[in-house]
């Protein structure tokens, strides 16, 4: 970080910065699902989730299926079915090194999110993964969470960033091209945009479940 002057490197400098949090902020935590948090995730169909490796390199990545596709086992307990993806393994492995997570779940127009922390697993239990079946697939495994923490985030991220109005979304031909985007960073491949659209299409309409 030799670029920058000026870093913050204790917790006293961040507080005389930006202040310490009300106490209704360090109120609003809870250690379980408790019946709010469990309607929330209820009407959710997108959640990211945060995982780190043994040597501290982070991964985010978002989940998402039909409102509710988290299963909720008990007030301690969720599980996220590993749908088909990538085959990277990103946040799998990040678990198999260090067990912590972070969740956000999102529903959409809501701007407020939930976010539940704790420990997580890998599971194969055939009668969960059976639970968590959709169109007619079930789930290999699942990312079982072990929940120590939820809470609501505030909205100021979604109202700064206008997400849920549709009169600040950018016009649909000015939005980058993922195709192109991935055939230049994996240009070694010598895929034309077009092999890579083609390649994207045929995994969305085939390899979603």
């Amino acid at each position: 970080m030799e670029k920058f002057q000026h870093v913050i490197r204790s917790v006293e400098e961040l507080e005389q910065l930006a202040g310490k949090p009300r106490e209704l902020v360090n109120q609003k935590v809870v250690a379980s699902l408790d019946r709010h948090c469990r309607h929330f995730i209820s009407l959710s169909p997108l959640v990211f989730v945060a995982t780190s490796g043994a040597d501290g390199s982070c991964d985010c990545s978002p989940r998402g299926d039909a409102p509710g596709f988290a299963y909720i086992l008990d007030e301690h307990h969720l599980i996220l079915p590993e749908r088909p993806g990538n085959r990277r393994y990103d946040s799998l492995r990040n678990l198999l090194e260090n067990p912590r997570i972070g969740l956000i779940f999102v529903i959409p127009g809501l701007e407020e999110t939930l976010r539940v922390n704790g420990k997580a697993c890998i599971v194969r239990d055939p009668d969960l993964m059976e639970r968590m079946s959709a169109h007619g697939k079930t789930p290999a495994a699942g990312i079982a969470v072990e929940v120590e923490e939820c809470y609501i985030h505030c909205a100021k991220a979604f109202k700064r960033s206008r997400l849920w109005q549709t009169d600040a979304w950018p016009e649909a031909e000015s939005l980058p091209d993922p195709a192109a985007i991935i055939a230049a960073h994996a240009g070694k491949l010598r895929l034309s945009t077009e092999e890579v659209r083609a390649s994207l299409a045929e995994s969305y309409e085939k390899r979603l479940y």
